[in-house]
Parts: structure tokens; C-alpha cells; sequence
């Protein structure tokens, strides 16, 4: 299984995630490149690893959809008990993702027996593009621990005005917005702000939810 963690993993890690990609780019995609290194500069260590469907096309070149979700929450219960297992029980562990990668960390945590300590979804894909019949919220209340979703403000997979629309959604701890970010976080042009401006503020708004919300 392909595997990439952080130079401060394991040893000495206070605060590790484990870090999942979203669909269509591998685990050492650009963004979570940066996004990981930003991460370990606010003193969390990640762990990255690939869902099957990944690790085949990383063998054989061809692109193919995500497996169906068990096969993807297996692999992830995986590297929480590696990672746990890995790092100790005083460790504090989260987990989350990049949009389909976040939200398989939802689900695990909502399955109660998770033994995490937080949730963090990068650019959570709370329905497909314009499918605003299709929401993929029913499971977040069952979240047993913090949930943060850091989110672009021009994500089509769950805009400002899509998320006001339904009110309090239960089960998100903390909703943080990036101005001009898309679903990678990349701005117009014109915009103050790059995509590396807000992969960075993304990694700062984790660090800080995790000491306000999972505090070790």
C-alpha cells in the first residue's frame, strides 16, 4: 500500500492526521503535497496513504472510478489502527481528507467505535455540482468527535448560499469558509490570494480547531 508520512512521523509526534485523497488525484497530488508540508509546519504530522482503486492505477496507468464505500472505509480503518498502533493512545489522531477523502472520514467517525479524536474534511463534496437533491449530510450527525470542514467559497460541490439554505447542519463542529477558493482552493486570478495562500490557511484554521476542540 502506498504510504507517505511526514519527517516528525512517529517519533515525537504529538498530533498526527491521517490524510486521505479525493477521487480523481493520487496521494502525492500537488495539493496534498502542500497541503501535508503546511500541516507539519503547524506541528501535525500526516500520514497519506491510497485507496485500492488508487494503488491500481498508480500500477497500471489507468484511470477507473472509486471503489465502492466499504472497500474504501476498510482501507481507512486500516491506517487508523496502523497509525494508532504506530503512535500510542496519548497521541492525539485525527482523521480527514481532500473532498471524497474527508468524507470517508466522516463516515468512519460516524460509525461510533472510531477511536479518533477529531475529523478535519478539506473541501467536503456535500452534493454532486448543481444535484442539490443529492446531499451527503445524513451520516454527520452520528459523528462522535469534532468535525471542521474548511471550505472554498466558490466549491461547487457545496457553495455559501447552498450551505445558509440548509440551516444548521448537525454534526459539523466548526465551518470555515476560504474566499475565492474553489474545490482545490485555487482563486480567479485576480484574486489577492493564490491556492498556496489558502492550502496554508487551511493547515492554520486545522491547528487551531484541533487545540480548541481536541486538546490534549
Amino acid at each position: 500500500m502506498v504510504r507517505i508520512t511526514n519527517k516528525s512521523y512517529p517519533k515525537g509526534a504529538e498530533t498526527v492526521l491521517v490524510l486521505a485523497h479525493g477521487a480523481g488525484a493520487p496521494a502525492d497530488s500537488p495539493f496534498m503535497e502542500q497541503l501535508a508540508e503546511e500541516l507539519e509546519g503547524q506541528g501535525v504530522a500526516c500520514v497519506r496513504f491510497e485507496f485500492p482503486y488508487m494503488e491500481k492505477r498508480r500500477e497500471d496507468g489507468k484511470k477507473r472510478p472509486p471503489d465502492r464505500a466499504p472497500v474504501l472505509l476498510e482501507a481507512f480503518r486500516e491506517q487508523i489502527q496502523q497509525v494508532r498502533a504506530e503512535v500510542g493512545a496519548r497521541c492525539r489522531l485525527a482523521i480527514g481528507g481532500k473532498s471524497m477523502g474527508g468524507r470517508m472520514a466522516s463516515l468512519v467517525a460516524s460509525e461510533g467505535d472510531a477511536q479518533v479524536d477529531a475529523v478535519v474534511c478539506f473541501g467536503y463534496p456535500f452534493h454532486p455540482p448543481g444535484k442539490l437533491d443529492r446531499w451527503r449530510i445524513d451520516h454527520l450527525p452520528n459523528v462522535t468527535c469534532p468535525l471542521l470542514v474548511v471550505q472554498g467559497t466558490r466549491d461547487p460541490f457545496g457553495k455559501p448560499e447552498e450551505i445558509a439554505a440548509q440551516g444548521n447542519i448537525e454534526g459539523i463542529t466548526r465551518f470555515c469558509w476560504l474566499d475565492g477558493g474553489n474545490h482545490d482552493f485555487a482563486t480567479l486570478v485576480k484574486h489577492p490570494l493564490d491556492q498556496s495562500d489558502l492550502i496554508r490557511e487551511a493547515a492554520k484554521i486545522t491547528r487551531q480547531f484541533l487545540d480548541d476542540y481536541a486538546g490534549v
